[in-house]
This record gives C-alpha cells, structure tokens and sequence, in this order.
C-alpha cells in the first residue's frame, strides 16, 4: 500500500530518506519519474542509497501507474517524484495517494522560489494547484520533525 508519497528533486539522499523510512516503517521505495525509470547507472545509484533491506524500483508515471491497475502494492511504499506535474499526471491516470509531502524543489534559473527548499516553474505551480483542488493534502516538510506547512500559504 502507498503510505507516503514525496517530492525531493534529490530523490534518496542520506538521513532524510531515512528518517521518513523509519517515522512511517517503509517497506518499499518506488520513484515514479520517466527519465530516472530508463537510466540504468541512476536506478543503480538509488539502490545503493537506499537504507539496508529496503528494495527500490524506478518506473515511469505511466507504466507505474498501469503496474498498480493490475497488481495491488501489498508492502507499506513511499512513492518519491521529482516534479508535481509528475505527480498530478499519476493522479489523473487513477492511482489514489495518501497526500502528498515536498522536502525539496531546488532553485534554478526560471524558476520562483516560494519557501528556502521550494522553487517552482509555472507548470509546477498549476500542477499543486490542480493537486489541491483534487482533495489532496499537500505539505511542505523536510524532515518529519519540522513542522508541517499547508502549501496554501505559499503558493
């Protein structure tokens, strides 16, 4: 079953991933993202990274979300995307998440920064907003000790 679902442009990284792993007992670790699924040396790289005995797989948005119509995830999965507008696209082809987290957009030329971790392109922007307007919870949280920030007020 999908128990979190987050957005990190840095995908698995160091004590972040793991603190959320241990905070919500993952299982799983699914990054949803059609570029990370077809490279090879990147899938490679997120397993190493990966705390000891959780297995992670890379899938794009709409292979994964096809995987899901036809075998239900029975272990307690974190779904990790880069971008919104990947998220909201699974959403639309029916995949049910629990809400959505955001620890980390960098900032990069052409894009508006909303907080010190959230920057987005207009597309993104529209994607939360698509997000929100669904019933989805979305929060702005690094780590799970941080306090949580509805990203109604930024955006």
């Amino acid at each position: 079953m999908i128990v979190f679902c987050r957005i990190d442009d840095r995908l698995i990284h160091g004590q972040v991933v793991t603190t959320w792993v241990n905070v919500k007992n993952i299982e799983s670790i699914i990054v949803v993202n059609d570029k990370v699924a077809g490279d090879k040396i990147q899938k490679n790289i997120l397993a190493m990274a990966a705390p000891a005995g959780i297995k992670v797989h890379a899938f794009g948005v709409k292979q994964f979300a096809d995987i899901t119509k036809k075998q239900p995830i029975k272990k307690r999965t974190m779904l990790l995307f880069t971008n919104s507008i990947d998220v909201l696209e699974l959403v639309n082809y029916g995949v049910e998440i629990p809400g959505l987290n955001i620890g980390g957009m960098r900032y990069q030329e052409g894009r508006k920064q909303l907080t010190k971790a959230l920057s987005v392109t207009p597309e993104e922007e529209t994607a939360f907003k698509e997000l929100l307007d669904k019933g989805i919870d979305v929060t702005i949280q690094m780590v799970p000790n941080d306090e949580k920030k509805d990203i109604r007020e930024v955006i």
